[in-house]
């Protein structure tokens, strides 16, 4: 097994390559504007400093969010391009269930990530690898006495850290996709099948058409 890893749903540029028991290299930029620049020669990079080519690569994942609809739909679409290109199978991976790998704890925790527009995209864990909610976006002081009551982990916590009182020093800020790899090799390694390669969004893109948008026809 040889996946390369991959994510775009937060700030983060972040690209992984794992052998199915360790992360072989793993590159990570944080830049909210220019994921679709940034993917493309980290890819590159991280192949290079494997030493492998991508022909090698067995599986392709990827994070399927939640996150904003532009930076998220550069890494799906680059792991369907993939995919495509190899004939290896994608596996889709909540971005909030590898920030919670990441930040190992074994006791009920909080992740959440920046969604802009003074929300955060949330979940609730058991431990680093149990998810008990399903991801949600919500205004901070919506869940406030859930986020006080709980350690959290991720930049929404960070952000908002008045709302999330536990947040951990030290603890994952953005996705790591050495940690989103492994834990994917994990669940492959138990036959789970994981997600579609589907974004997860929550919510409609910020782009709208105006209400009052007129269509102009050639007579």
């Amino acid at each position: 097994m040889l996946l390369l890893a991959l994510d775009t749903a937060t700030p983060a540029v972040t690209v992984a390559v794992h052998d199915g028991s360790r992360v072989l290299a793993e590159e990570r930029q944080v830049d909210a504007r220019r994921h679709g620049e940034l993917l493309l020669p980290a890819v590159d990079r991280v192949l290079a400093e494997a030493g492998v080519k991508l022909g090698a690569v067995s599986d392709i994942v990827v994070g399927v969010g939640p996150g904003p609809y532009t930076g998220l739909r550069v890494g799906l679409v680059t792991a369907a391009t993939f995919a495509a290109a190899l004939d290896v199978p994608v596996h889709g991976l909540c971005t909030l269930d590898g920030i919670a790998y990441a930040a190992g704890l074994d006791e009920p925790f909080l992740v959440a990530t920046d969604a802009r527009r003074k929300e955060v995209y949330w979940a609730r864990y058991a431990d680093a690898r149990t998810r008990l909610t399903e991801p949600a976006v919500d205004r901070p002081a919506d869940i406030a006495d859930e986020a006080g009551a709980l350690p959290s982990v991720g930049a929404g916590a960070l952000l908002y850290a008045d709302t999330f009182t536990g947040v951990r020093d030290g603890g994952p800020e953005h996705q790591s996709a050495g940690a989103l790899a492994a834990l994917a090799a994990e669940k492959l390694a138990r036959g789970e099948e994981l997600l579609p390669p589907q974004p997860l969004y929550l919510r409609r893109p910020d782009a709208q058409v105006p209400a009052n948008y007129k269509v102009v026809t050639p007579k």
